[in-house]
C-alpha cells in the first residue's frame, strides 16, 4: 500500500478515529464505537472502507488493524523520495548543514564551534556584501531562519561574518560568489 493512499484514508476524521481506537486495542465494531465516541453505523462504514484498502481485516464484528502496513508504506516512500538538494559542494559541510537545516530553517544552533561556523557561513549569505542593514532588518532576515535572532546576530558578529557599528550591520566575512 502506498503512503499517499494511507494518508488519504486517514484524512477522514472518522476513519482516523477508527484506526486510533484499533491501535489502542479495540477489537470489535462495538469496542471502536465506545472508544471513539462514534455511532456504530459510522464505525461500520469506516471499517468497510479501511478493509477494502487492506488496512483492516474484518470478520463479522471483529476487526484487526494491520499496523505493519504503515511502516512498510513509509519505508517505500522514503526509498523512492528524491534526494534532498545539496546545501554545500563540500561533503563535510553538506553533512553538517543537513543535520541542522530543514526546509530552509535552522532547527537548532550547533553547540560545537566548528559546526556552528559552517552553519553561520551558510547563513551569512542572506546578507548582500556592501549593503548596510539596520538591526530591525537583520532581525527580520534572521527570523526567517530561527527564532533566536539575538544569538544568531551575536554569533555572526563574534565570528567576524557581520560587523556592527551604531546599530547598523554589514557583511564582513564569508565566501562571496563573483
Amino acid at each position: 500500500m502506498e503512503a499517499g493512499t494511507i494518508v488519504g484514508l486517514l484524512a477522514d476524521p472518522v476513519r482516523l478515529k477508527v484506526v486510533a481506537a484499533l491501535a489502542l486495542g479495540a477489537g470489535t465494531l462495538t469496542d471502536v464505537a465506545e472508544a471513539s465516541g462514534l455511532p456504530l453505523k459510522d464505525v461500520a462504514l469506516a471499517a468497510r472502507r479501511l478493509s477494502r484498502a487492506g488496512l483492516v481485516d474484518r470478520d463479522g464484528h471483529a476487526l484487526v488493524l494491520h499496523a505493519d502496513r504503515f511502516g512498510e508504506a513509509a519505508r517505500a516512500a522514503a526509498a523512492t523520495a528524491p534526494p534532498a538538494p545539496q546545501l554545500s559542494a563540500d561533503p563535510g559541510q553538506d553533512a553538517v548543514l543537513r543535520a541542522f537545516v530543514r526546509d530552509g530553517r535552522l532547527i537548532s544552533v550547533p553547540a560545537q564551534h566548528s559546526k556552528r561556523r559552517v552553519v553561520l557561513e551558510h547563513l551569512v549569505h542572506v546578507f548582500e556584501p556592501g549593503v548596510r542593514y539596520p538591526e530591525r532588518e537583520v532581525n527580520a532576515l534572521l527570523a526567517a531562519w530561527h527564532p533566536d535572532v539575538a544569538a544568531l546576530r551575536r554569533y555572526l558578529v563574534d565570528e567576524a561574518l557581520l560587523t556592527r557599528e551604531s546599530g547598523v550591520y554589514w557583511r564582513s566575512g564569508g565566501y562571496v560568489e563573483v
